[in-house]
């Protein structure tokens, strides 16, 4: 592990696929290719992929994606199948193992099971395997799927702790507008997410994919405080990994200058190993302190509660425009907080109902992940 860089490499749907909708056995070769040159160079590379609910409508005949959830469920169960196969076969033509890894929110969203996934990852590299990572969409409902591949490539990022992700789109770049527009330019270097940033990537993906440039952007955030740079360019692109990790510039690229808190990983395992179970909203002065000063969130700076959640759940923290800056740990139900909220810790700790609140934060700070 000490002696190879890891890189994650996110490939969606549209880029798996031709222009007919059908796979691209010639691509996955090619891909295979720029694999095998990077392992070559000192990477280990991991391949979070998409595209098993496609090559599954292929199998099966169908033309148009179900509609229904078992419908999804079948297409993905078949087309896992077909998909691994593939990449299996085009890693064995350059001399390279692969494996699979299905994970589904359940499988991340417990500490314990998310350090789990965390050592598989890393013994299959130890074994020189490429892992091949997607969701488990057979069997994740709505409740717990990550709902893109883009969070979870960052995930796996994180879990590795990887010098470099990739995500292959069917665009070449972050546009300061719409791509199409002729007056609107590619964005080279990202150093911060700013609500500019996100607005900019409000688009949706293609028809085939479930991911859009905004679930990109909110990928490089995390990773972005994680000391991860990510680079978000066209899968097509002729021998783009190589040329990436050979310093050229291609596609967008996501990198801080500098990570200015400490990011534990316990810390990125709140970013991104379960889902939100509501909201925080704080208002400036809380938002000030948090990002400038270091500190832990306390009931007075809390505006409102959004969404019902209780103690222990993870919850995003937004500021008064509904920017969302962090994600914490919260000690209180939401009900709790309705009634806390705006009160300093002394008028929490005269209250009779509410004084067990008064000797605590809400959310400390060593289970606060500040995205600014």
């Amino acid at each position: 592990m000490a002696e190879r860089k890891i890189i994650v490499v996110k490939i969606g749907t549209s880029t798996l696929v031709g222009d007919d909708a059908r796979s691209d056995r010639a691509y996955l070769d090619s891909l295979a290719e720029q694999l095998a040159e990077l392992h070559s160079a000192g990477w280990a590379p991991i391949v979070v992929t998409s595209g098993a609910i496609a090559y599954g409508m292929e199998v099966l005949g169908l033309k148009e994606r179900p509609a229904d959830i078992p419908g999804l469920q079948a297409a993905a169960s078949v087309g896992q199948v077909e998909l691994s196969r593939a990449y299996a076969d085009s890693l064995a033509r350059v001399g390279m193992k692969s494996s699979l890894v299905l994970l589904t929110r359940h499988d991340t969203a417990s500490r314990s099971a998310y350090l789990h996934a965390r050592d598989a990852l890393e013994r299959l590299i130890e074994l020189d395997v490429v892992p091949i990572v997607n969701e488990n969409d057979t069997t994740s409902v709505e409740q717990i799927r990550f709902g893109d591949n883009d969070t979870l490539a960052a995930l796996v990022a994180c879990l590795v702790r990887a010098q470099l992700c990739v995500i292959f789109s069917d665009v070449d770049g972050l546009y300061n507008g719409d791509p199409s527009d002729a007056a609107s330019c590619r964005l080279e270097n990202v150093g911060r997410i700013t609500p500019e940033i996100l607005g900019v990537a409000g688009g949706v993906g293609s028809s085939l994919g479930s991911g859009g440039m905004l679930t990109k952007v909110r990928s490089a955030r995390v990773l972005m405080i994680a000391g991860i740079p990510l680079i978000i360019c066209h899968g097509r692109e002729a021998r783009a990994l190589p040329r990436i990790v050979d310093g050229e510039a291609i596609g967008t690229r996501f990198a801080a200058s500098d990570v200015p808190h400490e990011i534990t990983n316990y810390k990125l395992w709140i970013a991104l190993g379960d889902t939100a179970k509501g909201e925080l909203v704080c208002d400036g002065g809380a938002k000030a302190a948090l990002i400038e000063g270091g500190s832990s969130l306390l009931a007075v700076g809390v505006k409102r509660a959004q969404g019902s959640f209780d103690a222990g759940d993870i919850v995003d923290i937004l500021d008064e425009d509904g920017y969302l800056f962090a994600r914490g740990k919260v000690q209180a139900s939401s009900d709790e907080i309705a009634l806390a909220a705006g009160h300093s810790q002394a008028e929490l700790k005269a209250n009779a109902v509410l004084s067990h609140l008064g000797e605590h934060e809400l959310i400390h700070r060593d289970e606060l992940v500040v995205f600014e």
